[in-house]
Order: structure tokens, then C-alpha cells, then sequence
């Protein structure tokens, strides 16, 4: 039985050829979709991002020119939230590793 060993000359890439990440990466700025398409995943990972239990008592969320925008069905949470915006934004730029959201409005 013979086993597998890894040889990094092998593996390693050809000048001239991009992984996949780079690819897309490439793909969301040359459409000029990048802006469209964080706003989009902030809302599609928001229980990642945030927390099961906030994003349990979260109805609304959508981001729109950078403000993020949240429907916050308890109201002792809502207050919490509003007492620690700056952290909350700090916390999802910080998933992302640039600035995607500028403010937060609670509705």
C-alpha cells in the first residue's frame, strides 16, 4: 500500500495562473460589483458575523451606501446595541478586513 507525500515542487504554480479567490476577486472589480456584493453577504452571514443570539432577535437586516440598516425586535437589545455602535461597526469591518459599513440605523 502506498502512501501519499507531498512535494511542494510539484505543487507549486506557473507564472501567469491565479487561484480562485484572486480570480473572483478580480471578477467583483472589473464589473465594479464589489460594493453590491459585501452588501449582500453582510446580510447573508449575519448570524456568522454577529451571533446567534442577536441575530435571533434580528427581523431586518440590509446594508444600503455603506449604512447598515437593522429591524431589532426587543427593545433592551436595541438599547444595548445603540450604546455599542462603534464596537458593532468595528466588529463587522473587521470580519471583512476593510471598511464596508460606516454607520448603523435602527429601525
Amino acid at each position: 500500500m502506498a502512501f501519499y507525500k507531498f512535494n511542494k515542487e510539484n505543487a507549486s504554480r506557473r507564472p501567469g495562473i491565479k487561484t480562485l479567490g484572486e480570480a473572483i476577486e478580480g471578477l467583483l472589480d472589473s464589473y465594479k460589483i464589489r460594493a453590491k456584493f459585501d452588501e449582500t453577504s453582510v446580510t447573508a452571514f449575519w448570524e456568522k458575523i454577529i451571533g446567534k443570539h442577536i441575530a435571533s432577535h434580528t427581523s431586518a437586516v440590509y446594508v444600503k451606501d455603506k449604512v447598515l440598516f437593522l429591524k431589532i425586535d426587543s427593545a433592551p437589545l436595541r438599547n444595548e446595541l445603540v450604546l455599542a455602535k462603534s464596537k458593532l461597526i468595528q466588529s463587522v469591518n473587521r470580519e471583512y478586513g476593510y471598511e464596508i459599513i460606516d454607520d448603523i440605523i435602527f429601525i
